[in-house]
């Protein structure tokens, strides 16, 4: 089952979410930490912990002024004093009650102490330094940068995520240089033309994962796109940052209910993910709070983090990358927030066993190596192999829950804003890059436009 699954989720979901649902997922799988002069702050079990909301980091008022060797005086309304190096002072911060703890943004204790406040981003730790004594030695001081330490984050930042997985894809990150010993070649892919009403589409089979080797392009990508008046896609995930993902993420794929991971899957399920995220440097237990499809994803993405495949240099990445230098608009066939509802509406059952075969492939491979069926989706891809293709789009029928979700469902969305295109008129020409599994078979694009009387002829 496995198998194929991680085929169909390298050709049919946006680039976006197989490149940051690892580094950000496991950036909030580690707690936060609150150091005063490195000394870490211990939280009470239950009268809470720093957390994240609404984009501003929050730390408890009180617990943490105690730390620091500072008395509060009082905190009501919008306004907290308290006596540091034993004079009164007040400032101005929003305070926010959590299960019956006063919780303030975290710039307010610089504000309040004078200490200074920075991040971690590494170890996730939140460090209060206080000014340091005026030193009596003649001596020259040098200081040495911290790694990774920036300003914590505060009303204008979301949750903290490594730099790597912010960053989007520049020209040293994203479509591979050509070469001499391929320019001339390049591989076939899988590309169709329907035209109708003085409108040209052009539908191409992405793979949401490749490397140097898929590049350069055949000329006849090339060609087209450059007579596009649009780019169309999945989904622009140059639109969304790692914050607004991952908001996305805590909304749809945490518990709100109280109730937390072991209660939903397995117990050898979770016994699995115990074992593997111990193996990785995260505790177990770290990641209760996300569903079976978080995790999941984390880990598929976190499987493949250190192979030559990488979602900046997918065929979407390309020429999403080439639509921004030549401002091509942009067109989305669909959305990331409907990509990860239709991961949130799997059923119970579907989740704990997509992320227990993740578990044991893990383990069956050597705890991540690069799984050889990628190599053998991307010669199918190099070649253009619509046999290949079409044998692994229809893999995933017999979990008919899945496969409606995946393909048959999302295919038929598709279609009908292609058909839309092609009626418009206005003598337009689409480019339409989406994962090359969503084409053929019964259920498939090409299929769907064809009952509505076009004629699609393959380039």
């Amino acid at each position: 089952m496995r198998k194929w699954h991680h085929k169909i989720l390298s050709l049919v979901l946006a680039a976006g979410l197989l490149a940051t649902s690892a580094p950000a997922l496991a950036s909030a799988a580690q707690p936060l930490t609150v150091k005063v002069n490195d000394k870490k702050v211990e939280y009470r079990t239950g009268s809470g912990a720093p957390t994240v909301q609404q984009k501003t980091t929050l730390v408890p008022l009180r617990s943490t002024l105690k730390a620091m060797g500072i008395t509060l005086s009082s905190a009501s309304g919008n306004s907290i004093t308290a006596i540091v190096n034993g004079k009164s002072v007040t400032v101005k911060s929003k305070l926010t009650k959590i299960n019956g703890v006063v919780y303030v943004p975290i710039r307010t204790f610089g504000e309040l102490t004078g200490y200074t406040v920075s991040w971690n981003a590494k170890t996730r730790t939140i460090q209060l330094t206080s000014a340091p004594a005026v030193p009596v030695t003649t001596e020259p001081i040098t200081t040495q940068p911290v790694d990774s330490a920036t300003t914590a984050p505060t009303d204008s930042t979301a949750t903290p995520t490594t730099p790597a997985a912010s960053t989007a894809p520049t020209d040293s990150s994203s479509a591979p240089a050509a070469t001499t010993e391929t320019a001339d070649t390049g591989g076939r892919g899988f590309m169709w033309e329907v035209q109708a009403n003085g409108n040209t589409v052009y539908l191409v089979g992405s793979m949401h994962i490749a490397n140097d080797s898929f590049y350069p392009l055949r000329k006849e990508y090339e060609e087209a796109f450059s007579q596009a008046d649009y780019l169309g896609v999945e989904v622009d995930v140059t639109k969304t940052t790692d914050e607004q993902f991952f908001e996305q993420i805590r909304q749809m794929g945490t518990y709100q209910d109280g109730s937390t991971l072991p209660n939903h899957i397995a117990a050898d399920t979770y016994a699995k993910l115990g074992k593997y995220l111990q193996a990785n440097g995260i505790k177990s237990g770290d990641m209760d709070r996300f569903k079976p499809w978080v995790v999941e994803m984390f880990i598929d993405s976190a499987a493949t983090a250190n192979s030559s495949y990488e979602a900046a240099s997918g065929i979407d990445r390309y020429f999403l990358k080439q639509a921004a230098e030549r401002n091509v608009p942009v067109i989305e066939l669909e959305s990331g927030e409907s990509q990860l509802s239709m991961l949130n509406n799997f059923s119970p059952e579907l989740q704990d066993a997509l992320l227990y075969f993740a578990l044991r492939d893990l383990e069956e491979n050597d705890n991540g190596k690069q799984d050889e069926a990628i190599d053998n989706m991307a010669e199918t891809w190099k070649t253009g192999n619509e046999a290949e293709l079409l044998k692994m789009t229809t893999s995933s029928a017999d979990i008919p829950e899945y496969h409606k979700a995946m393909l048959v469902d999302r295919n038929i969305g598709m279609a009908n804003k292609i058909d839309g295109y092609l009626k418009s008129g206005g003598n337009k020409q689409y480019f339409i890059v989406v994962g090359a599994a969503h084409y053929l078979s019964d259920d498939g694009i090409l299929h769907l436009l064809e009952k509505k009387g076009y004629t699609v002829v393959r380039k």
